[in-house]
């Protein structure tokens, strides 16, 4: 389309959205025609309707803004509540995946810090077997032990934690 063309049809479109714009406001600001038919009371004289036109579309206005501003509670209230189930949605999975994630990360340092003191202490136990009378040696042995056995509970316990979050819904 070339810009001639896309010019013609833009001001085309232009002229015609400010007609229907027009023709909207002057439908929304004339009185309600079933509310005079109903009543059965012939209409007043076109002077007197002009006279006090003013005053009910100040009140009529009054009446828009306030239905206006509920409508703009009603949504902001549902933007709201919208979002915050959409934040739930999107990162609630993220946020449950990141702690197992987190948890078995966790656990295999743990595990990795028993391997070593593990390591520990067997070597130790083979220094205890050949001295038996050495006390020095026999208390790093239950020291590495015991530094093995808290590791490896840390571990064994990282990884329950995260199958039991991984489950969880």
């Amino acid at each position: 389309m070339d810009s001639v063309r896309f010019g013609r049809v833009l001001g085309v479109g232009t002229r015609l959205a400010a007609k229907t714009l027009v023709s909207a406001v002057d439908a929304a600001t004339s009185p309600n025609p079933a509310t005079e038919k109903s009543s059965g009371v012939a209409a007043a004289p076109p002077v007197a309707r002009s006279e006090s036109k003013p005053a009910t579309a100040g009140a009529r206005m009054g009446q828009k803004a306030a239905q206006t501003t509920a409508q703009v509670k009603q949504a902001s209230s549902g933007v709201k509540r919208g979002g915050k189930r959409f934040g739930e949605a999107m990162w609630g999975p993220f946020v449950k995946l990141s702690g197992v994630l987190w948890l078995e990360f966790t656990g295999v340092f743990f595990g990795l810090f028993a391997m070593t003191a593990g390591l520990a202490a067997w070597k130790q136990r083979a220094d205890v077997h050949v001295t038996a009378t050495n006390s020095d040696a026999h208390l790093r042995f239950l020291l590495v032990s015991g530094v093995a056995l808290m590791f490896g509970y840390f571990f064994v316990s990282s990884f329950v934690k995260a199958h039991r979050r991984g489950k969880r819904k």
